[in-house]
This record gives structure tokens, C-alpha cells and sequence, in this order.
């Protein structure tokens, strides 16, 4: 009878110990503090070799976001089909709400030295850079993880959905190694 009330005292104890550790592990996390909305963005920074997107609003971070890059990304871009995205100081020149990566924001380049150099070398500098969201033909909570754009930065649908409708024309980008 002793031994059937060990064994019966064990298995209570077990019963509260695996319990409580559900309750732990089931527990709500706490979510992060809501952040204020994107309302004008003022300046947008490129790291690539972070792979991170910094949006500016009202002279402070805002946004931090994850990217992805061209598939060969090292290195500025110098011609078309080389798989890089270009680096240095850009604006927003264009607005494409039907964009066939969700929505995007095109950048001014080619400058004025990229096709001088691409004259020089006889070859073509490329175009059509733009920040922008994921395939039209994913579905769209699917966010590809790897580089994988031809010289673009691409954001979840969610993240460029915000960043588009907050940055004006005109408004600076920085990309830099």
C-alpha cells in the first residue's frame, strides 16, 4: 500500500510539474510595442552587405527592415543582366501601384556617369532599379528569403505596401556596400 502511494505521489507531482510547464510554454508572448505610423518618409538608407533597408521620418529611424538583393550583389552595379544592385545617392522618380512585384518605387538610375561609362565601355548600364514587393505570382504572405531580384531591393508585400504609401517623390536613397 506504501508503494502505491509513492508511486501515486509521484505521478500527482508529474502532473504539476508537467503543468505548469505547458502553461510557461503556452503562454501569450507579449507582443511588441505598436510602432507609430509611416506618415512622410524623408530618406531611405541601403546597406547591402547588411541586407537591411533604414527608413527616415521626421530625422529618425523608423523602419529597419530585412532585404533582399540581385542575385550577384557584391559590388556596384555596371551593366545590365550583371545581377547587382547599384550603389550611391538616388531619389524616387516613379511610382508603379500595378508593378508586377506588388507595388514599387523606382529609382533614378541610371545617372548621368553610370551611362557615360557605360558609353565608354559599349555596353548597356541597365535600368528599371526599384524597391519593391515580392512576385505577383506568389501568394501573398510568401516572402522569398535569398537574393533573388536582377539588381532590385525587395521587401515583403506588407512592408513595401507601407513604405509606398508614405514616400513622396523626390525622396532620397542611399545605397551603400
Amino acid at each position: 500500500m506504501r508503494h502505491l502511494a509513492r508511486i501515486f505521489s509521484a505521478l500527482v507531482l508529474l502532473g504539476f510539474l508537467a503543468a505548469g510547464a505547458a502553461l510557461i510554454w503556452l503562454r501569450p508572448q507579449s507582443m511588441p510595442p505598436a510602432l507609430p505610423p509611416l506618415v512622410q518618409v524623408e530618406r531611405i538608407v541601403v546597406e547591402k552587405a547588411a541586407r537591411r533597408m533604414r527608413v527616415f521620418q521626421d530625422g529618425k529611424l523608423a523602419r529597419d527592415f530585412r532585404i533582399a538583393l540581385g542575385a550577384d550583389p557584391n559590388g556596384d552595379k555596371q551593366r545590365q543582366g550583371d545581377g547587382r544592385t547599384p550603389e550611391g545617392r538616388f531619389r524616387i522618380n516613379r511610382k508603379n501601384a500595378a508593378s508586377a512585384f506588388h507595388l514599387s518605387l523606382g529609382l533614378n538610375y541610371p545617372q548621368t556617369d553610370d551611362r557615360a561609362r557605360a558609353r565608354a565601355g559599349g555596353y548597356d548600364p541597365g535600368g528599371d532599379i526599384m524597391i519593391h514587393g515580392q512576385p505577383n505570382a506568389l501568394p501573398p504572405d510568401v516572402v522569398l528569403q535569398n537574393d533573388w531580384t536582377v539588381g532590385c531591393i525587395a521587401l515583403s508585400n506588407d512592408e513595401i505596401a507601407e513604405v509606398f504609401a508614405a514616400t513622396p517623390m523626390g525622396t532620397e536613397v542611399e545605397i551603400t556596400p
